[in-house]
């Protein structure tokens, strides 16, 4: 086998861009053109992740990091800027690199590797839409010392610790998944609420530009506009919806932005509930309060520059702690961000975690999890390392 590399991230800008380096002669390649950070040792051992620059000669390039993942093979990330990633790719080509597309690679990777487990296979696969650097280091994570570690340890102390404790770390991965989903494939969070209350200006803070149409006019956005945003770990798709009233208007346009408004809702990872500060509590209808029961809210009270006349005492139980924003004067924005880390709980979230990735892997988990034989929990965790990927 020559020495090869691939783009495994999808085409145009994007926050990061994910090169595969496979061969023997990759560290060599890499002394070359990578330095670490802090002028540290090149230790190119399988597991680490290191953090560093890839130069031409003198010049930088770019900030990286490395994911070493085993004997001659490596990934950088690196900013997804298209211009940077062609210029590292043309830097690894006049260093004898052929270069192969994403699919190209993997199959001859996993040809020159049939050990390679199907947990290894799906987190090569997730690389190439991965959103963020943080969540390309959870899924390299899995290929070694992650869920796939874990899995083989639960094989070999099979007949030795109770089911019971293989269960309870099943459990945890499983709370461990969803933060790690979020900085992995991304975060959608839905703006709502009342007409008139700034979400449009909200979303045009947060993503740095004008995107939605600001006005005085009670109602003006009649449909969803959306941004991406990016505040790391997450990379967010920030959605602004109609308002929704305490009762649906009687035009048809009108009933219908609503009830977009309201299907948005529902598939959210995150709901942003933005209320007018300076007005009465009266704009919160209780079927829209209720309606968040048992999801990830946050209050927001915006316009927070005018006098407050929303009495917080008002708000339900599982809407207390409203954040104060002035979405127009940009305040209080870092702590709408902090809100947000904290309540998709990805602060906690450790990149070294065994977690789940893909619907195959969440579904068998779910099962183990509910067996009652070590005979079952064999199968499945087998199944884990060695079933047919989707």
């Amino acid at each position: 086998m020559g020495i090869f590399a691939a783009v495994m991230t999808g085409r145009g800008a994007g926050a990061i861009a994910t090169i595969q380096l496979v061969g023997e002669q990759a560290p060599a390649i890499l002394a070359k053109l990578f330095r670490r950070a802090g002028d540290k040792p090149l230790e190119l051992t399988t597991g680490r992740i290191l953090l560093g620059h890839i130069v031409d000669g003198d010049e930088v390039v770019d900030q990286v990091t490395v994911g070493c993942e085993g004997p001659g093979t490596f990934a950088i990330h690196c900013h997804g800027n298209p211009l940077i990633v062609e210029r590292i790719m043309g830097l690894l080509q006049r260093n004898g690199v052929e270069l192969l597309s994403a699919e190209q690679l993997l199959a001859k990777m996993l040809a020159a590797q049939p050990s390679l487990d199907s947990i290894a296979v799906e987190a090569k696969l997730a690389l190439t839409t991965v959103k963020t650097i943080e969540g390309a280091e959870i899924l390299n994570r899995q290929i070694e010392s992650g869920l796939s570690a874990k899995v083989r340890q639960w094989r070999r102390e099979l007949d030795k610790v109770p089911l019971s404790q293989i269960i309870a770390e099943a459990e945890q991965i499983l709370k461990d998944s969803e933060p790690a989903r979020l900085i992995i494939s991304g975060c959608t969070i839905a703006l709502i609420g009342p007409p008139n209350t700034g979400k449009s200006t909200l979303l045009n803070t947060l993503a740095g530009r004008e995107k939605a149409v600001v006005t005085d006019v009670r109602g003006t956005t009649r449909d969803w506009v959306s941004a991406e945003i990016h505040i790391p770990p997450l990379a967010a798709i920030i959605i602004d919806t109609a308002g929704l009233d305490r009762s649906l208007a009687a035009g048809d346009i009108d009933r219908a932005a609503q009830q977009k408004s309201v299907e948005i809702m529902t598939r959210a990872d995150l709901i942003l509930l933005i209320v007018d500060a300076s007005q009465p509590a009266d704009q919160l209808s209780k079927l829209l309060a209720d309606t968040l029961l048992n999801k990830r809210a946050i209050v927001v009270f915006n316009k927070a520059d005018l006098p407050e006349r929303f009495d917080p005492a008002s708000l339900p139980a599982h809407l207390a702690h409203p954040i104060r924003i002035s979405a127009k004067q940009g305040t209080g924005i870092e702590d709408l961000i902090h809100a947000i880390h904290q309540t998709c709980n990805v602060a906690a979230c450790s990149a070294h975690a065994a977690v789940v990735f893909t619907d195959r892997q969440r579904i068998l988990i779910e099962r183990l999890i509910s067996a009652s034989s070590r005979h079952q929990a064999d199968a499945l965790t087998a199944e884990l390392l060695h079933g047919l990927i989707e």
